[in-house]
């Protein structure tokens, strides 16, 4: 029988995969797991349950390859090596108030769907994380915090398509806003798509609590469709009304990402027809979304083909222009920072080496 990653279940879960645990015993047992104890027998767990938990369970752990911190910043980024010997990248992101901390997430190793501004989606897919890798990266991250600091939130914005491992990221989910192992607030975790109609449905009946963040890439399809491979499956229309659903069903608006590229998507009319998408999005639901503007993060040129980096980082006058227009429009728009460029942690830029390095 396969053992269970003790660090990736619920204690519904446990008392169900341990008839001899009760779930009261499993919920003292979850919090062993995540304060960093053995399972041990005490006043509130009995030895028949802690022996059944020990001969059924197991806690496996990633192996740290590399620990980078940016000389910019204090964003760090965590090279972690599976038990398959596969690499994924974990991104400990700081925020403004003192001693909170983001966990910036990998869902798979590697990414199918070959988004041309991202690193990951150069490699591929190499397969799926499991639930307790996927948990096991904020465990990591929590242990590196000095005295004071906690993981505030988390986000699945790392390497992979979430909600192409939807299964295994629910899962992990529900672990990390359990109260007995993380307690993170569900509403402090958002899980980001570049466009799965089905998971950004699934995702709000599952997890109504948790923030949808889209990969807009642009909102002119045409371009969009230059950029994510994905608008030739799932056209923008069809991602924008399951997002719809998802405002409607949780309450809570959308993050819609965009990466600006020089003359590529930061033009007047890129930000008009974006303008343009956010108020029928907020005429539909009640809800605007909240725009995200990224500045590009360099990537390389693409193997093999030699050459300089395909896309630039558009200007501060382009990004600010890009602004005014979305502000005569009556839209707010949030200039991401985004941290780490130096270490290849910044958005876009995770995995940018050999996804395996194993020896």
């Amino acid at each position: 029988m396969e053992r269970i990653p003790l660090q990736a279940v619920t204690p519904e879960a446990l008392a169900r995969a341990v008839p001899a645990c009760t779930l009261g015993e499993a919920r003292k047992v979850v919090a062993q797991i995540h304060r960093g104890e053995a399972v041990a027998a005490s006043s509130s767990v009995r030895r028949v349950a802690a022996e059944a938990v020990a001969a059924r369970g197991h806690v496996p752990s990633l192996t740290v390859r590399a620990r980078e911190a940016s000389a910019i910043d204090p964003f760090e980024k965590l090279v972690l090596a599976l038990p398959d010997g596969e690499v994924i990248e974990t991104v400990r992101i700081p925020l403004e108030r003192a001693g909170r901390m983001t966990v910036c997430v990998s869902s798979q190793v590697g990414c199918a769907l070959a988004c041309t501004f991202c690193a990951t989606g150069r490699l591929g897919l190499r397969r799926n994380l499991e639930t307790w890798e996927i948990v096991e990266q904020v465990r990591v991250v929590r242990a590196t915090l000095a005295a004071g600091e906690r993981v505030h939130g988390v986000v699945f914005q790392g390497m992979g398509e979430p909600m192409a491992n939807l299964d295994h990221v629910l899962e992990a989910i529900a672990v990390l806003s359990e109260p007995c192992a993380f307690g993170i607030d569900a509403r402090a975790i958002t899980v980001c798509t570049s466009g799965n109609p089905s998971g950004i449905r699934r995702l709000a009946r599952e997890a109504p609590r948790v923030r949808l963040g889209l990969s807009f890439g642009s909102a002119r399809p045409e371009v969009r469709r230059s950029l994510m491979p994905i608008e030739r499956a799932h056209s923008l229309d069809e991602v924008l009304a399951a997002a719809a659903e998802h405002a409607r069903t949780t309450g809570l608006s959308p993050m819609w990402a965009l990466t600006l590229l020089a003359g590529v998507n930061d033009g007047p009319d890129d930000a008009r027809a974006l303008a343009a998408r956010a108020h029928a999005f907020a005429a539909e639901t009640g809800l605007r979304p909240r725009l995200s503007l990224i500045a590009y993060n360099p990537i390389g040129p693409i193997a093999g083909e030699g050459g300089a980096d395909p896309f630039a980082r558009s200007s501060d006058a382009a990004m600010t222009a890009f602004r005014a227009v979305l502000a005569d429009a009556g839209l707010a728009s949030h200039r991401r920072y985004s941290g780490g460029a130096d270490i290849a942690a910044a958005c876009g830029q995770l995995a940018s080496r050999a996804p395996s390095v194993a020896g």
